[in-house]
């Protein structure tokens, strides 16, 4: 079947909550304009409402017409620190501020299924609406945990999804098992000793030490990772320096490691704190290393990751609902919740050809009816499940 009926029917309503989220986009733990807009619309729905889970984060509770199971669904409601480049008429009004990964859809598409259920009421068990904030490397989904999320909320299964830019609008892809890397970020500081640029011998130029650490960094998933393993070790960011003839004093290198096996990510942070300790011996400097986990490796579970392809399938046809196999480097929190309560997480197409992260990236609105139907289907098929 199309997009369910009668959220087909409210498009429009969801295109405009859309972009009005769009419009004034806010970054993680700061997502009170968000909340409130959520909190409202479900409240004006009869949906039970919580707040400050995880600070800023929502639930929503919905109980069906008769006894079923407790079905979690999940959207972010985070925007970036980026400037957004796209011209469209209901742009950012916050300078630097940009849902530049589509979280202003994800939000959207939830409450869609939301009002959808909370019209019909015609379910087994309960919907749980959990709307986190700050998916965006700091931890919204462990603060949600922390503050007791499931314990409040219990589900006895949980799904989430994404957008996805590079697939065909209604394209819906599902990996079992693995799916989305595990992250950790850095920051590498360097001491050394500033000098006058014409004079460099008198210095420990951190930039010069800084641009060999990158070098070396790079040789550690190439030779010390197991070929077969994915893996990424990226320096993201190398700050230095104010003038033109000034050797400073410091430098900072910061930057991402992704991997699928605890243990590599493991080994990598052990190389990059030995190849940091190894170079200030070398350069006769002082380099720490702080290195912290920000996302678990997200796992979708085998049998929950079957009934979500077969409740795409409903939504946009079994050709369009398919099983993915290729491991995705980019990393996601909801693999926090899926490590306690079993689900699956999806992506949703919708083309356009921009990348995430872009400042040009444009949400294509069609995705809204097609992302909220297949939450709602989810919570009518497993519901009921036995």
């Amino acid at each position: 079947m199309p997009p369910l009926e009668r959220i087909a029917a409210f498009a429009d309503d969801l295109t405009a909550i859309r972009r009005d989220f769009h419009a004034h986009p806010e970054i993680g733990f700061q997502e009170h304009r968000t909340s409130d807009s959520v909190a409202a619309r479900l409240t004006e729905w009869g949906v039970e409402v919580t707040r400050g889970i995880g600070g800023t984060g929502v639930v929503g509770v919905l109980h069906g017409n008769r006894p079923g199971r407790r079905i979690g669904l999940r959207a972010d409601m985070d925007a970036l620190p980026m400037q957004e480049m796209t011209n469209l008429p209901y742009a950012s009004q916050t300078p630097g501020v940009f849902h530049g990964c589509g979280h202003d859809g994800h939000t959207t598409m939830l409450l869609g299924a939301a009002r959808y259920l909370a019209e019909t009421r015609d379910f087994a068990g309960t919907a749980v609406f959990i709307f986190q904030p700050a998916e965006e490397g700091l931890g919204g989904a462990r603060a949600m945990i922390r503050d007791g999320l499931f314990e409040k909320f219990p589900c006895d299964e949980i799904y989430g999804m994404h957008n996805a830019p590079d697939h065909a609008l209604g394209q819906i892809g599902v990996k079992p098992g693995a799916a989305m890397a595990g992250a950790d970020f850095f920051d590498i500081d360097i001491r050394g000793r500033g000098s006058h640029g014409a004079n460099p011998q008198f210095s420990k130029d951190p930039v010069v030490i800084g641009a060999g650490l990158v070098k070396e960094l790079q040789g550690i998933v190439a030779r010390n990772v197991t070929p077969t393993h994915a893996a990424v070790l990226s320096v993201t960011k190398f700050n230095a320096g104010s003038a033109y003839n000034v050797i400073p004093d410091t430098a900072r290198l910061s930057g991402t490691v992704r991997y699928f096996d605890p243990a590599d990510g493991a080994l990598i942070a052990e190389r990059m704190r030995a190849i940091c300790a190894g170079f200030a011996t070398a350069h006769d400097c002082e380099i720490d290393i702080n290195l912290w986990n920000v996302f678990d490796v997200l796992v979708n579970d085998p049998a929950r990751s079957a009934d979500m392809l077969a409740c795409a399938a409903d939504i946009v046809g079994s050709d369009s609902a398919t099983e993915k196999t290729e491991l995705q480097m980019g990393s996601e929190d909801m693999a926090d919740m899926l490590r306690i309560i079993p689900g699956a997480y999806c992506t949703v197409g919708h083309g356009g050809g921009v990348p995430l992260h872009n400042p040009g990236f444009i949400l294509d609105d069609a995705i809204l009816p097609v992302g909220a139907s297949l939450y709602a289907r989810l919570v009518e098929v497993r519901g009921a499940a036995q």
